[in-house]
């Protein structure tokens, strides 16, 4: 147990870090905010799988990723087809001129179901393609590139163009995947209505408790042997490559592992949300992944996924009050934190315990310092004072 706390934990504060931000969203949030605003945290929450990765990814292992959105868009539709599939039975499509397909393709002229959405009748091969399918193109395209040293600025924008095609292929192929709508009306899982209250909430504890057990599985990985190599690939590379270890494998499988927890974000947003479209999956929304993990800080696991909860309720709150500004507003505190805290808002409690730290050192010195002046002002009258005792001493003995 104290063993499994040290590679989780450095410290009992960190450990009390974490807990407070366990309780914040498992009980606090819950018990203050109506079920709406609940289910907006519930899918604000969803971006913090994303922003789990990019600390992994970025933070930890120096490689910046603008595509993340992919992945996240990979696993929210892979569940989206699933439960599209199980909205549109022969009965719920009747009206169809071929029934038993989605909407969509029926609008587009399609008479069958294309081969690939077939698998997605299988809820159990759904729940694997969140993780394997991002996992499985992450891999290729992560052995790709970091087998021939790419990395950088050329990777960021390797990945951007990744957004763009993928946000663009889906755009065009309105007839397989719905096109700039997306795919919406989404209502039952495994026949369980996801619309309504009950389910909201069990949805939103189900995201809590899955973002928990990544948040300290990143922490895991951190804390362990392979945590600190990242750290040495990002810091030192040649120093890594020449010390005997495979940088592009290291890589590959902390690029593998965000893509994975990006997929299962993307699924439980679509659960909670009850769509998916392009438009959560292009350059723009992949760039604001990468914004919420600069704002709550790329290093800290917990200030990621509160950048994103900062953040969204930022936009919400903003776009609410003030609709014609509100993106000059964001932008502006955008800009202000990664200028004056470039660590994000978790660096900010770092330099604060390390003020106090130095302070303490300070402080110790000083009281270092004044004990020495004071034994250095009683020392002259120590030795003043000896003769006349030795003298008093002397004459008694005489």
């Amino acid at each position: 147990m104290t063993t499994a706390f040290r590679t989780l934990f450095k410290n009992r504060g960190e450990a009390i870090a974490f807990a407070l931000f366990a309780a914040l969203i498992l009980v606090v949030l819950p018990l203050v905010l109506p079920i709406f605003r609940l289910n907006l945290v519930g899918k604000y929450l969803t971006f913090g799988f994303v922003a789990i990765g990019l600390v992994l990814l970025w933070g930890r292992c120096g490689i910046l990723s603008l595509g993340q959105g992919v992945f996240f868009g990979l696993g929210g539709y892979a569940m989206a087809m699933f439960l599209k599939l199980e909205a549109s039975d022969p009965q719920s499509t009747a009206i169809q001129s071929t029934p038993g397909i989605p909407d969509f393709m029926d609008w587009n002229q399609l008479t069958a179901l294309p081969w690939f959405w077939e698998p997605f009748k299988s809820f159990t091969f759904t729940t694997f393609a969140v993780f394997l399918l991002p996992g499985i193109i992450a891999f290729i395209i992560g052995w790709a590139m970091f087998r021939r040293r790419v990395g950088g600025v050329y990777f960021a924008i390797i990945t951007q163009a990744m957004a763009l095609i993928m946000s663009l292929g889906i755009d065009g192929n309105q007839g397989y995947t719905g096109g700039r709508n997306g795919i919406t009306d989404l209502r039952t899982l495994m026949g369980w209505d996801i619309r309504t209250t009950g389910a909201q909430y069990t949805l939103y504890f189900v995201c809590v408790a899955l973002l928990i057990l990544a948040a300290l599985f990143a922490k895991y990985v951190i804390n362990t042997r392979t945590g600190r190599v990242l750290m040495a690939i990002r810091d030192r590379e040649e120093r890594v490559r020449f010390s005997g270890y495979n940088v592009a494998i290291f890589r590959t499988f902390v690029f593998t592992i965000a893509a994975m927890l990006s997929g299962l974000g993307g699924a439980l947003f679509v659960l909670q949300v009850g769509f998916m479209s392009p438009s959560i999956i292009g350059i723009v929304p992949s760039i604001e992944m990468v914004i919420f993990t600069a704002v709550g800080g790329r290093l800290s696991v917990i200030g990621a996924v509160l950048g994103c909860l900062i953040v969204n309720f930022g936009k919400t709150a903003f776009s609410e009050a003030y609709p014609d500004a509100w993106l000059y507003l964001m932008g502006g505190t955008f800009i202000a934190v990664v200028m004056f805290f470039p660590d994000g808002l978790a660096g900010i409690l770092d330099k604060s315990k390390g003020f106090k730290e130095k302070l303490a050192i300070l402080g110790g010195k000083t009281a270092g310092l004044i004990r020495g002046m004071k034994k250095a002002a009683a020392t002259p009258a120590t030795a003043a004072a000896t003769p006349a005792g030795s003298t008093e001493i002397h004459n008694r003995a005489d």
